[in-house]
């Protein structure tokens, strides 16, 4: 099996995905800017999306792919399906009993409670949205047992109707709630509800067709099952941990400013788009193919998979990650700035400042997705934890003293930069033990590596930077303040800078495209 034959299928409809999100997130910009209805969603939909990390994509896949994987590879199809079906029982009941219980609560908080503008515009929000994790959970379940069968279309492909209820929402459910945009919101807030209910029903013809419907089972007694459990347990804790550190962080930038939740968002999704396109799509393979690899006692393989993941990685990372800093406002103006929208001025400096501060999170945040699959695929989900909860605590720390320290308008991009600092501790930490366990992957070798294909994205961003300075010089008519001009000018500087790369890469790092190109021509 090639992993990147695999990747290139994700990495398709991960771009897909991204691209729609990001379309969504120009809408959103466009309908509702940077006000406090907006950051209100922002920070109400960070709850599902916690309970999603822990139950879902998160720690469940984590502890549940490697011993289906296994399972499969050794018991068979039919003893693996029993599994996935006490597993898909244990989950249901689980989130069921928290939905309910949640919802009740919010609706007891609403009817008799007295809260504050903010907490008024947060509470609704949520109340509609919560039930959206009952069925992205189970979608999450069923995506990793299509991806532990080698299937990664559908499941790569299953964000994209996401994406699609959205921006529908955004033109067909928003009218339907009146004029102003505390009420329009409330139709995303359902269009998300809606998008759960199709996930979830899209996954079902392709586990027929893989003859892997789970057979719903209350025997959760099986050893199978609890150690799926025992498993998830750590796992759990430490993106429990982190979760709930993404919800204090959204409770601090509200506290920054009723902007500010929003601001980090859209920097967010400019972040996620280039991750998403390729890091993320490279993890979703490598969990399945490290069990494999695991399960064979292939340690000298996984190193192997993992040094090249990660000299494929850089080579799109480095200079992704140079290049959003060079042209930060320039990208933020030409995505959310429309005419007639509500993304002002001032909301692409806020969110620009945010963005500025990320674009480093490109390196580590991809890292880290090619690190932590390989400790799940050796079954330990504990030092992932043990080194996450530090790393968490670290970010909290920082996240506190930055947004008291730093200068007014900044203090949201502080939040920014404490979450970039943290993670690239973070995989330090798990590169160090990673290669106790399995021997290097060659870190002297990958470290000579990053230094050339950074020195090859410096040699970009002069080029870019020359570029923003010279075009006004060179084509007079240019006019920025139009769309067509800022496209023309983020457009020439990005192909000017692609090409001053590759032809830099070609020549500084012809071991490292070379391996990529051999991967290729392999699939």
């Amino acid at each position: 099996m090639s992993i990147f034959k695999h990747t290139r299928v994700v990495s398709m409809f991960t771009a897909a995905s991204r691209l729609l999100g990001f379309l969504r997130e120009v809408l959103m910009a466009h309908f509702f800017g940077t006000t406090l209805a907006k950051s209100a969603f922002d920070i109400a939909f960070k709850f599902p999306n916690l309970f999603r990390r822990l139950f879902g994509e998160g720690a469940l896949s984590a502890a549940f792919v490697p011993v289906f994987a296994e399972t499969l590879e050794q018991e068979g199809s039919e003893r693996a399906r029993q599994l996935s079906g006490r597993v898909a029982t244990l989950l249901a009941t689980v989130l069921l009993m928290i939905t309910i219980g949640t919802v009740a609560v919010l609706s007891l908080l609403l009817n008799y409670g007295t809260f504050g503008p903010k907490a008024a515009a947060i509470l609704p929000l949520l109340r509609i949205m919560f039930p959206y994790m009952f069925f992205i959970c189970m979608v999450a379940l069923c995506m990793g047992i299509l991806n532990a069968m080698h299937r990664f279309a559908l499941p790569a492909a299953t964000p994209v109707l996401l994406n699609v209820a959205w921006i529908a929402a955004l033109f067909l459910l928003c009218p339907r709630f009146g004029d102003s945009i505390d009420m329009r919101i409330f139709g995303v807030a359902w269009g998300i509800l809606i998008a759960g209910v199709i996930q979830l029903a899209v996954q079902v013809p392709a586990l027929l067709h893989c003859k892997m419907w789970p057979q719903f089972s209350f025997r959760w007694g099986d050893p199978q099952v609890r150690r799926v459990l025992l498993l998830m347990g750590p796992a759990a804790v430490g993106m429990g941990i982190h979760q709930i550190n993404v919800v204090i962080d959204g409770f601090l930038a509200i506290w920054v400013g009723t902007w500010a939740p929003a601001a980090l968002t859209y920097a967010e999704r400019l972040i996620y788009l280039p991750l998403g396109i390729f890091a993320t799509a490279l993890s979703t393979v490598l969990l399945p193919t490290f069990s494999r690899q695991a399960a064979r006692a292939e340690l000298a393989g996984i190193a192997t998979t993992m040094a090249d993941s990660i000299r494929g990685l850089m080579l799109i990372m480095v200079p992704a990650s140079i290049g959003l800093m060079v042209l930060t406002t320039p990208i933020v103006r030409l995505a959310f700035e429309w005419t007639g929208g509500r993304f002002d001025e001032t909301s692409t400096i806020v969110t620009a400042r945010a963005l500025w501060f990320y674009a480093p999170g490109l390196i580590v945040f991809s890292l880290y997705k090619i690190l932590v699959p390989a400790f799940y695929a050796l079954k330990d989900t504990r030092t992932p934890v043990r080194i996450g909860i530090r790393a968490v605590l670290a970010n909290l720390v920082l996240n506190v003293v930055f947004v008291l320290t730093w200068p007014d308008g900044f203090e949201h991009a502080g939040l920014a930069c404490a979450t970039v600092l943290a993670s690239g501790l973070n995989c330090l930490a798990l590169a160090v033990i990673i290669t106790h366990r399995i021997g290097s992957p060659g870190w002297r070798s990958l470290g000579w590596s990053f230094l050339r294909t950074a020195f090859a994205a410096l040699l970009m961003a002069v080029a870019v930077l020359a570029a923003q300075r010279l075009l006004p010089v060179v084509v007079p008519g240019l006019n920025c303040a139009t769309k067509l001009g800022q496209l023309a000018t983020v457009g020439i500087c990005m192909v000017l800078g692609i090409g001053v790369y590759f032809g830099a890469a070609l020549t500084l790092c012809r071991s490292e495209c070379r391996a990529l190109m051999q991967h290729k021509s392999n699939r």
